[in-house]
């Protein structure tokens, strides 16, 4: 696992708004879901506040796409990452975040998580 080190949180993740489109923040938070789309992954990163889409790409990042290549529900993660408006069609009116997303600059893996009990009991059934 890695530290924190050379990083702090700058912003909870459910106040990420897109008055902040352009500035770099700093998150900390587990995973709720990963999504693979081949060249894209994004990874939806919750704290007490909310949730807040990541997005990695081996075009930003190619670390931190590797990162998120493995990682997993509940890992907990320190992203470093510019905030952008979603395009129009990839809005999610759900989420109160659901018009902004995080560019992945920087990934730490905090601590991995294994199988939930929940999912763990319905894999055995």
């Amino acid at each position: 696992m890695e530290t924190m080190q050379g990083l702090t949180r700058s912003h909870h993740c459910g106040r990420i708004v897109e008055e902040l489109t352009e500035q770099e923040v700093v998150l900390c938070g587990w995973v709720e879901r990963r999504r693979d789309h081949g060249g894209l992954i994004f990874i939806d990163l919750r704290d007490r506040s909310g949730v807040v889409q990541i997005v990695a790409s081996p075009e930003f990042d190619i670390a931190s796409f590797h990162k998120a290549e493995a990682v997993r529900s509940e890992y907990v993660l320190c992203v470093r990452g510019d905030v952008r408006k979603r395009d129009t069609d990839t809005i999610n009116p759900n989420m109160p975040t659901g018009t902004v997303e995080i560019v992945c600059k920087e990934m730490r893996v905090l601590n991995a998580s294994k199988l939930r009990p929940s999912i763990l009991r319905i894999t055995l059934m």
